[in-house]
């Protein structure tokens, strides 16, 4: 070999070398050696999971699942058993991220075939099939029995036809309008077919030329009939036969403040709606350190956080600057909490001799879609849910002030608030403390399934949901101090002879803003549903509101009220709009698979 090639040769060398320290330097598989909460590994953990390049943790992205990587690797180097499926840490499960048109959409006028996004849409809301039919106007699509009696489906038969109707109301719509709860697009179809219509067309006022904006984050409605938006020229068109238009018939229902109605004749409208639920794959993290006492060992702590973020931020993330994209690292939510649920684990493993029970530590994922990962868990558990004993959350504890942090649901236990003053009497922080069990976070989610909880939160400060939350701002010695004293809350609970008893603190459901005279079931809905048609309760908001008198169950399928039919939440929502306090009303549920009637008192 001459010397040129053994120079090239050992340039080769030296490459492939620092390559390998490159890469051994920007592994996660960085070993954390001390088993003590410690800040430096606090800010280790916070530093990889916010980092620009993890791109805001977006649930089911690339970056997603380096996250739940991340956090595998690091529970098994430490030594927790796996609780995810398949002997693994992940517990996956499906997220709904919205709905697409699909190729096969199509409408037609008289087998005259028009372009989808140009002459018309479908709107999000619509129900899937083929349907081809006639069609009749019926003005502003109102059944209103209040003051006005604007009821447009008086005196012409709509039964198994196309129901064309104007979007909007009479007047500019506002929040004070007597037409404003009729002029939803939802509600209008709801009442076309109750009204026995197949299919509902809209058709936007004159002067608004463009389509509605195709809402991909809502689902399908199953089982819902056909929903169109027709562009002005197209209806304009199809109007022409009977010598009207958009603006003559806005106009004289504007002025007479009466509704307009003709059929079509002859004219079949003929469309095929494919909308195509889109989902992803989001999972959570479930690690597992078994407990030495053979009579407790079979109980559990829960210790969770959640590990998601926003994104890259923009419209329905969560962000509190809708029209930026940009990073949303989220270092203090919450990469904050899911640092400090593995330095709790580390050091909970290397003292695991002192465990008598055992312990469950969750890293949720979709929490900021909706606690998704933590109510896929009490539904799927790894462990029997009656066996957890205790569920304490860390949700952004990464930004103490003061030396006093947050620790809300104590009056889910009798135990709690005693044993919170005394260990407070001894600390360095000081406790802000909250009683209900529900709240905006995971820990939610077992309340409601009758689980002591506790929520610990450092408070919320100006970055709160934006890109600015970033590591340079924690506050790692706070974090630590937080951390440390929850390690010490857990193993006193973890020893205790007694387990926590539970206690109900405040209602199971988030707090509702409605209209004063607004009224409600007393339910937990299931957002998201399954494949039925209808709303799935997820549970009972109190044994002594409507639902719960009138024996409503969670796992019931509410399917009508008062004999309408309802396909989903946002149906049920525009169903209890109609109804007034103190009206008595009939609901059908399918329990089991069975229709069950029951009486409601509201």
């Amino acid at each position: 070999m001459n010397e040129k090639n053994k120079n090239l040769l050992m340039m080769g060398v030296l490459l492939l070398f620092g390559y390998g320290l490159f890469q051994q330097n920007n592994s996660t598989d960085h070993v954390f050696r001390n088993a003590d909460i410690n800040e430096e590994e606090i800010l280790d953990h916070i530093i990889y999971l916010a980092d620009d390049g993890m791109a805001g943790r977006y649930p089911g992205t690339r970056t997603s699942k380096d996250a739940i990587s991340y956090i595998s690797k690091f529970w098994r180097s430490v030594g927790l058993k796996p609780g995810g499926e398949n002997r693994s840490f992940v517990q996956p499960f499906d997220i709904s991220s919205g709905v697409e048109i699909g190729d096969q959409t199509s409408f037609s006028v008289s087998e005259i075939s028009l372009t989808n996004g140009i002459d018309f849409t479908p709107l999000s809301f619509s129900g899937n099939g083929s349907l081809s039919a006639g069609a009749v106007f019926v003005g502003y699509g109102f059944d209103m029995d209040d003051d006005k009696k604007w009821k447009d489906y008086e005196n012409i038969d709509v039964q198994g036809k196309w129901a064309i109707v104007m979007r909007g109301g009479p007047e500019q719509i506002h929040p004070h309008s007597i037409y404003a709860a009729h002029a939803p697009m939802n509600k209008k179809m709801m009442v076309a077919r109750d009204h026995g219509a197949v299919g509902i067309i809209f058709v936007s006022q004159k002067g608004d030329d463009g389509l509605v904006g195709f809402d991909h984050t809502t689902s399908a409605s199953k089982g819902g009939i056909p929903a169109i938006h027709l562009s002005i020229d197209q209806v304009n068109q199809l109007f022409q036969a009977q010598n009207k238009s958009v603006a003559s018939l806005q106009e004289k229902m504007d002025s007479d403040l009466k509704s307009v109605q003709f059929d079509l004749g002859d004219v079949v409208l003929s469309a095929h709606v494919d909308l195509q639920e889109k989902k992803i794959r989001g999972g959570n993290v479930v690690g597992f350190i078994r407990g030495r006492d053979h009579q407790l060992r079979n109980e559990y702590i829960v210790i969770g956080a959640h590990f998601d973020h926003l994104g890259m931020g923009g419209h329905h993330t969560g962000s509190r600057n809708k029209d930026t994209t940009a990073v949303h690292n989220g270092a203090d939510d919450n990469a904050s909490g899911t640092a400090g649920i593995l330095e709790l684990s580390h050091k909970m493993y290397a003292n695991r001799s002192q465990l008598k029970r055992s312990m469950v530590f969750i890293a949720f994922d979709a929490e900021e879609k909706g606690l998704l990962g933590s109510k896929h868990f009490v539904e799927n558990p790894a462990v029997p849910l009656d066996k957890i004993v205790a569920m304490f959350n860390l949700d952004m504890v990464g930004r103490l002030k003061d030396s006093t942090f947050n620790v809300g649901a104590i009056g889910t236990s009798p135990v709690f608030e005693p044993l919170l003053d005394k260990m407070a009497e001894e600390s360095i922080l000081s406790i802000n403390k909250s009683y209900s069990g529900y709240g905006p976070s995971d820990h939610a989610s077992f309340y409601t399934k009758d689980i002591p909880v506790l929520f610990f939160f450092s408070g919320f400060h100006e970055q709160y949901h934006l890109p600015e939350d970033d590591w340079p701002l924690i506050n790692t010695k706070g974090e630590k101090d937080i951390l440390d004293f929850v390690y010490d809350l857990s193993m006193t609970i973890n020893r205790a002879e007694e387990r926590p008893l539970f206690t109900e603190a405040g209602s199971k459901e988030p707090p509702k803003r409605r209209r004063s005279d607004g009224v409600t079931l007393g339910i937990i809905p299931a957002y998201g549903g399954g494949d039925e048609e209808g709303m799935e309760i997820d549970g009972i908001a109190s044994k002594d509101g409507p639902a719960g008198k009138a024996g409503m169950k969670k796992g019931d399928i509410l399917i009508e009220i008062n004999g309408k039919k309802l396909l989903n939440i946002r149906e049920y929502m525009g169903r209890m709009a109609e109804l007034k306090k103190g009206q008595k009303i009939t609901v059908k549920v399918l329990r089991d698979g069975k229709p069950l009637m029951l009486d409601v008192q509201l």
